[in-house]
């Protein structure tokens, strides 16, 4: 690949709702395309109209914002997929100020068709969009095995094992949760995997090599299958076999979005006060400074071809994607 001159940085992200108005076409937009029935989104809608119809991703990828122009010496400019500001709008403002090429953070940290290749799609159908000048993007490397994030998260799963009494904090499960996706998409990338090997260093690092991953916020229909188990179904499981504290760190989430406060911080936690499970949720990556720090050195691995660090023994993932990986699964 060429080395460009790459003169801002693109946040790439999935968009939520600001106001009541915008949730059916919010969830128009992100499921378009998907065999999801129009029941399941009214009832992902009602999740929304809980927290008053608003998302709480914009304001969280504002704050991240914020905190890479701190770091970054680049204009960092942010699209989203599903809502505003989209992808298109952002690419024609890149394009009035003289932006002809940018890099591109998308916030997911896993690699699967939802959560990388179809970004890079997003990109490219936003570059034709706009058409002549059009800024050329390049997407930064995964970085689910960067010590940035790894410690990111073991830091933040720290924060909340301190509020368990000491004398039960050896004995507490430690669950991480995902996103769970159609186990059609999981077998075509490297998602599980991936999210096994984060999981196994966050667990070392915590001094717990016993853990168990988990899945959330599965929105196909039933006869779909989806990765499993699902998180409630665990938590009354480890909750038979006699557990009294639950770790929960949602490491497939790099911020505390809808699905994060709602299927964990409303859903889980009302199952877990039921059956007196006492659970704590660690926060997601978010702004916390080591993970801001690794933005900052993915980017300065491009410009100036600084080391390319990792975690574990799988390496770092390459700068560009192959054309065959994560591949779009097929719709019913």
């Amino acid at each position: 690949m060429p080395n460009h001159q790459y003169s801002a940085l693109l946040i790439v992200s999935f968009g939520g709702p600001e106001k009541p108005e915008d949730v059916i076409p919010f969830l128009e937009n992100a499921l378009r395309g998907r065999n999801v029935p129009r029941e399941r989104m009214l009832e992902v809608a009602e999740h929304y109209y809980h927290f008053g119809g608003k998302s709480p991703i914009n304001d969280q990828n504002r704050a991240l914002i914020a905190a890479l122009r701190k770091e970054v010496a680049l204009p960092i400019y942010w699209g989203n997929r599903n809502w505003h500001p989209l992808l298109a709008d952002t690419l024609r403002q890149m394009r009035a100020n003289g932006i002809q090429s940018a890099l591109a953070f998308v916030t997911s940290a896993f690699s699967s068709y939802s959560g990388c290749r179809q970004y890079r799609e997003d990109i490219e159908r936003a570059r034709k969009e706009v058409g002549e000048r059009a800024p050329e993007v390049d997407k930064l490397r995964g970085f689910y095995n960067h010590p940035g994030f790894i410690e990111t998260m073991i830091d933040r799963a720290q924060d909340v094992l301190a509020q368990i009494p000491e004398t039960r904090r050896d004995a507490a499960s430690l669950l991480f949760t995902a996103h769970s996706i159609p186990a059609s998409m999981a077998s075509s990338s490297d998602y599980v995997s991936q999210l096994e090997e984060a999981c196994a260093l966050i667990g070392e690092g915590l001094g717990y090599p016993e853990w168990r991953l988990v899945y959330q916020s599965r929105s196909g229909p039933p006869s779909q299958p989806w990765l499993e188990p699902d998180v409630s179904d665990a938590l009354r499981e480890i909750h038979a076999q006699g557990a009294s504290d639950v770790v929960v760190v949602p490491v497939g989430f790099i911020s505390d979005h809808m699905e994060v406060l709602y299927d964990l911080d409303t859903v889980a936690r009302a199952l877990c006060d039921s059956i007196g499970l006492n659970m704590v949720r660690a926060a997601t990556a978010g702004t916390h400074p080591k993970f801001i720090a690794m933005i900052r050195e993915l980017v300065s691995e491009r410009l100036w071809s600084c080391e390319r660090r990792s975690a574990g023994r799988s390496g770092p993932l390459p700068d560009f994607c192959l054309e065959t990986c994560c591949p779009a699964p097929r719709r019913p």
